[in-house]
Protein backbone atom coordinates (compact mmCIF):
# COMPACT_ATOMS: atom_id res chain seq x y z
CA UNK A 1 0.00 0.00 0.00
CA UNK A 2 1.29 3.44 -0.85
CA UNK A 3 1.37 5.92 1.98
CA UNK A 4 -0.39 9.27 1.82
CA UNK A 5 0.82 12.58 3.19
CA UNK A 6 -2.13 14.94 2.97
CA UNK A 7 -2.65 18.63 3.68
CA UNK A 8 -6.22 19.83 4.26
CA UNK A 9 -6.52 23.64 4.18
CA UNK A 10 -9.13 26.39 4.18
CA UNK A 11 -10.87 28.85 6.49
CA UNK A 12 -11.75 28.09 10.10
CA UNK A 13 -15.34 26.88 10.35
CA UNK A 14 -15.26 24.88 7.09
CA UNK A 15 -14.57 21.57 8.83
CA UNK A 16 -10.92 21.36 7.76
CA UNK A 17 -9.72 19.83 11.02
CA UNK A 18 -12.72 17.48 11.15
CA UNK A 19 -11.90 16.09 7.70
CA UNK A 20 -8.38 15.31 8.80
CA UNK A 21 -9.50 13.83 12.09
CA UNK A 22 -12.06 11.51 10.47
CA UNK A 23 -9.45 10.33 7.97
CA UNK A 24 -6.94 9.76 10.78
CA UNK A 25 -9.49 7.68 12.71
CA UNK A 26 -10.23 5.70 9.54
CA UNK A 27 -6.50 5.09 9.10
CA UNK A 28 -6.27 3.75 12.64
CA UNK A 29 -9.29 1.52 11.99
CA UNK A 30 -7.47 0.24 8.88
CA UNK A 31 -4.44 -0.60 11.08
CA UNK A 32 -2.19 2.03 9.51
CA UNK A 33 0.32 4.25 11.26
CA UNK A 34 -1.29 7.66 11.53
CA UNK A 35 -0.49 11.23 12.46
CA UNK A 36 -2.86 14.22 12.58
CA UNK A 37 -1.37 17.67 13.12
CA UNK A 38 -3.86 20.58 13.28
CA UNK A 39 -2.93 24.23 12.78
CA UNK A 40 -5.20 27.24 12.96
CA UNK A 41 -4.96 30.98 13.39
CA UNK A 42 -5.89 32.67 16.67
CA UNK A 43 -9.14 34.00 15.22
CA UNK A 44 -10.51 30.46 14.52
CA UNK A 45 -13.76 30.78 12.49
CA UNK A 46 -12.95 32.80 9.39
CA UNK A 47 -9.19 32.60 9.94
CA UNK A 48 -6.98 30.05 8.26
CA UNK A 49 -6.97 26.40 9.28
CA UNK A 50 -5.04 23.42 8.02
CA UNK A 51 -4.05 19.99 9.16
CA UNK A 52 -1.46 17.48 8.10
CA UNK A 53 -2.46 13.82 7.99
CA UNK A 54 -0.10 10.94 7.31
CA UNK A 55 -1.35 7.39 6.72
CA UNK A 56 1.27 4.72 6.11
CA UNK A 57 2.47 1.18 6.80
CA UNK A 58 5.87 2.63 7.65
CA UNK A 59 7.20 4.49 10.68
CA UNK A 60 6.26 8.17 10.76
CA UNK A 61 9.33 10.27 11.49
CA UNK A 62 7.57 13.64 11.72
CA UNK A 63 3.90 14.69 11.68
CA UNK A 64 4.76 17.71 9.52
CA UNK A 65 3.98 17.24 5.82
CA UNK A 66 6.58 19.02 3.71
CA UNK A 67 6.04 17.01 0.49
CA UNK A 68 2.31 16.30 0.19
CA UNK A 69 1.04 13.45 -1.96
CA UNK A 70 -2.45 15.00 -1.77
CA UNK A 71 -3.70 18.52 -1.11
CA UNK A 72 -7.34 19.39 -0.45
CA UNK A 73 -8.11 23.13 -0.40
CA UNK A 74 -11.30 25.05 0.32
CA UNK A 75 -10.09 28.60 -0.37
CA UNK A 76 -7.75 30.53 -2.65
CA UNK A 77 -5.19 31.54 0.00
CA UNK A 78 -4.69 27.86 0.87
CA UNK A 79 -3.99 26.98 -2.75
CA UNK A 80 -1.48 29.85 -2.90
CA UNK A 81 0.20 28.69 0.31
CA UNK A 82 0.36 24.91 -0.23
CA UNK A 83 0.38 24.19 -3.99
CA UNK A 84 4.19 24.11 -4.06
CA UNK A 85 4.26 21.37 -1.39
CA UNK A 86 2.65 18.78 -3.70
CA UNK A 87 5.00 16.18 -5.11
CA UNK A 88 5.06 15.81 -8.92
CA UNK A 89 2.15 13.54 -9.80
CA UNK A 90 0.39 14.54 -6.58
CA UNK A 91 -3.36 15.03 -6.25
CA UNK A 92 -4.97 18.45 -5.77
CA UNK A 93 -8.66 18.55 -4.89
CA UNK A 94 -10.20 21.98 -4.72
CA UNK A 95 -13.63 23.39 -4.00
CA UNK A 96 -14.21 25.13 -7.33
CA UNK A 97 -17.03 27.19 -5.78
CA UNK A 98 -14.56 28.89 -3.42
CA UNK A 99 -11.21 28.75 -5.24
CA UNK A 100 -11.25 31.14 -8.19
CA UNK A 101 -8.17 29.80 -9.99
CA UNK A 102 -6.83 26.47 -11.03
CA UNK A 103 -3.41 25.07 -10.26
CA UNK A 104 -0.40 26.87 -11.70
CA UNK A 105 1.38 23.51 -12.05
CA UNK A 106 0.93 21.03 -14.86
CA UNK A 107 2.73 18.09 -13.21
CA UNK A 108 -0.12 17.26 -10.79
CA UNK A 109 -3.62 15.82 -11.04
CA UNK A 110 -6.29 18.45 -10.34
CA UNK A 111 -9.91 17.72 -9.46
CA UNK A 112 -12.32 20.68 -9.47
CA UNK A 113 -15.36 19.85 -7.33
CA UNK A 114 -18.16 22.40 -6.78
CA UNK A 115 -18.58 21.26 -3.19
CA UNK A 116 -20.69 24.21 -1.99
CA UNK A 117 -23.20 23.73 -4.82
CA UNK A 118 -23.36 19.98 -4.24
CA UNK A 119 -23.76 20.46 -0.48
CA UNK A 120 -26.67 22.84 -1.08
CA UNK A 121 -28.31 20.12 -3.17
CA UNK A 122 -28.03 17.86 -0.12
CA UNK A 123 -29.58 20.56 2.04
CA UNK A 124 -26.54 21.65 4.04
CA UNK A 125 -23.61 23.83 2.96
CA UNK A 126 -21.73 22.46 5.96
CA UNK A 127 -21.48 19.10 4.14
CA UNK A 128 -19.05 20.50 1.53
CA UNK A 129 -16.04 19.22 3.46
CA UNK A 130 -17.45 15.69 3.58
CA UNK A 131 -18.05 15.74 -0.20
CA UNK A 132 -14.38 16.60 -0.74
CA UNK A 133 -13.27 13.97 1.80
CA UNK A 134 -15.31 11.30 0.01
CA UNK A 135 -13.67 12.25 -3.29
CA UNK A 136 -10.19 12.11 -1.73
CA UNK A 137 -10.71 8.68 -0.21
CA UNK A 138 -12.25 7.27 -3.39
CA UNK A 139 -9.48 8.67 -5.62
CA UNK A 140 -6.54 7.67 -3.43
CA UNK A 141 -7.93 4.41 -2.03
CA UNK A 142 -5.92 5.05 1.14
CA UNK A 143 -8.79 3.54 3.17
CA UNK A 144 -12.07 2.06 2.02
CA UNK A 145 -15.24 4.13 2.01
CA UNK A 146 -16.71 1.62 4.45
CA UNK A 147 -13.93 2.23 6.97
CA UNK A 148 -14.26 6.01 6.51
CA UNK A 149 -18.01 5.85 7.09
CA UNK A 150 -17.45 3.67 10.14
CA UNK A 151 -15.04 6.24 11.60
CA UNK A 152 -17.48 9.10 10.92
CA UNK A 153 -20.23 7.07 12.62
CA UNK A 154 -18.11 6.22 15.65
CA UNK A 155 -16.31 9.54 16.12
CA UNK A 156 -18.76 12.10 14.74
CA UNK A 157 -22.06 13.40 16.06
CA UNK A 158 -24.88 10.90 15.54
CA UNK A 159 -27.28 13.64 14.45
CA UNK A 160 -25.05 14.46 11.47
CA UNK A 161 -24.15 10.93 10.40
CA UNK A 162 -26.79 10.42 7.69
CA UNK A 163 -26.03 13.83 6.12
CA UNK A 164 -22.28 13.14 6.29
CA UNK A 165 -22.77 9.68 4.78
CA UNK A 166 -24.73 11.13 1.83
CA UNK A 167 -22.06 13.80 1.32
CA UNK A 168 -19.17 11.32 1.43
CA UNK A 169 -20.96 9.02 -1.02
CA UNK A 170 -21.72 11.97 -3.32
CA UNK A 171 -18.05 13.01 -3.34
CA UNK A 172 -16.92 9.45 -4.02
CA UNK A 173 -19.48 9.22 -6.81
CA UNK A 174 -17.92 12.26 -8.53
CA UNK A 175 -14.59 10.50 -9.11
CA UNK A 176 -15.49 8.35 -12.15
CA UNK A 177 -16.72 11.37 -14.11
CA UNK A 178 -13.77 13.55 -13.06
CA UNK A 179 -11.04 11.02 -13.84
CA UNK A 180 -12.40 9.38 -17.01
Amino acid sequence: MASQEIVFAGFGGQGILSMGKFLAYAGMDAHLNVSWLPSYGPEMRGGTANCHVILTDETIGSPVVTRATSLLVMNGPSLDKFEHTLVPGGLLILDSDLVNRTAARTDIEVLHIPAQTLAEQLGSKKAANMILLGALVKRTGIVSLEILLQSVHEHGKATFFEANKKAIEMGAGMIPQLTH
